[in-house]
């Protein structure tokens, strides 16, 4: 079996003669992707007509995992030559955000970490939060079957005409209306995916047993449990739980799709962020990943602060660079 740099070579040889229909022959490119967390390999169309302004993007990582899977070169091939078609025909020109009638109405938040992005918010909108940043999206899609949606980078945001001030103002009406935040117990999540299983209530019930209010976990995020870690910047979510309670909070980044709020009676936040460090490095993907750091929730001055700043700043375990030691020559000597 090829290794990556290999099939990378391959895949750009080869891959042309395995475009289906109009896309045959169509020269491909292969480059670095920024995404969230990381950074992938693209393959995309050469595009070189007027009205072909985007060329849908494969991730090569992705594909390279489906032909370790099934260890068959030419499936992999066609299988990504279909998915490119299937993607021009559906109109890709919508992650330009150019067929939607107000489409500023479909702007909406995300919470990513900094130190980890920092080479993709050189070219996104956003401001940022602690060791975080709030970037924007531009939803083309919900339905039953999922959400479609694309980040706002700079180019996008200049087609839409909005800066990132307007972006925001959108952002703070419309995430709230799209994906409402929700609260919930731990046993209460627990509970549904049990039952989704097809387990009985009651044995779901006997299961998860009885747990005090303030010994419980809750998870903040919103209806759709996508791109929820934002809820925790709702401070009336956090008000009403913490007087619920009554005690301050402490607000473990379990992803970038939700957070879990616990009381502060639960532990020691250098101990919380140790736990959160290490289930982000065993369970939780990296492009998933948010933060290592634990946030306090004062209930009476209602403000959300770090309560930890370990030095781990980013998520794929490796160290954040130093400033360099500069001496000069005749120091060296000593």
């Amino acid at each position: 079996m090829m290794d990556y740099e290999i099939f990378k070579e391959v895949v750009a040889e080869k891959m042309p003669s395995y475009l289906p229909g109009e896309l045959r022959g169509r020269e491909v490119m292969i480059h670095p992707v920024d995404k969230i967390n990381q950074t992938v390999d693209g393959l995309i169309l050469k595009m070189d007509g007027e009205n072909e302004k985007v060329s849908p993007t494969i991730y090569l990582n992705d594909m390279y995992e489906h032909y370790k899977q099934f260890g068959d070169l030419q499936l992999t091939l066609e299988t990504v030559g279909e998915a490119m078609l299937n993607s021009m025909a559906k109109g890709v020109q919508v992650q330009q955000g150019l067929n939607f009638d107000s489409p500023e109405d479909k702007i909406v938040f995300q919470l990513i970490n900094t130190e980890q992005n920092k080479d993709m918010l050189a070219h996104v909108p956003h401001r940022e939060w602690k060791d975080l940043s709030i970037i924007y999206r531009l939803v083309t899609n919900v339905d039953k079957d999922g959400i479609e949606s694309a980040v706002v980078r700079d180019g996008l945001a200049e087609k839409l005409g909005l800066t990132e001030e307007q972006l925001f103002k959108h952002a703070v009406e419309n995430t709230r209306n799209i994906f409402p935040p929700t609260v919930r117990s731990m046993n209460d999540v627990m509970r549904e995916i049990f039952m989704a299983d097809g387990m009985p209530m009651e044995v779901a019930e006997m299961i998860l047993g009885e747990v005090p209010a303030d010994r419980m976990m809750y998870v903040i995020s919103n209806d759709k449990g996508i791109n929820g870690a934002i809820s925790m910047l709702y401070e009336d979510q956090l008000h009403t739980l913490a007087e619920q309670l009554g005690t301050d909070l402490y607000i473990l980044p379990s992803s970038i799709h939700e957070t879990i709020a616990v009381s502060v009676d639960m532990g020691e936040p250098e101990e919380l962020a140790q736990m959160v460090s290490e289930i982000n490095m065993d369970q939780v993907s990296l492009q998933e990943r948010l933060s290592n750091q634990v946030y306090h929730y004062d209930k009476d001055l209602r403000v959300l602060s770090m309560a930890t700043d370990t030095p781990n700043k980013r998520l794929d375990g490796m160290a954040v660079a130093e400033p360099s030691l500069i001496y000069e020559a005749k120091d060296m000597g000593r």
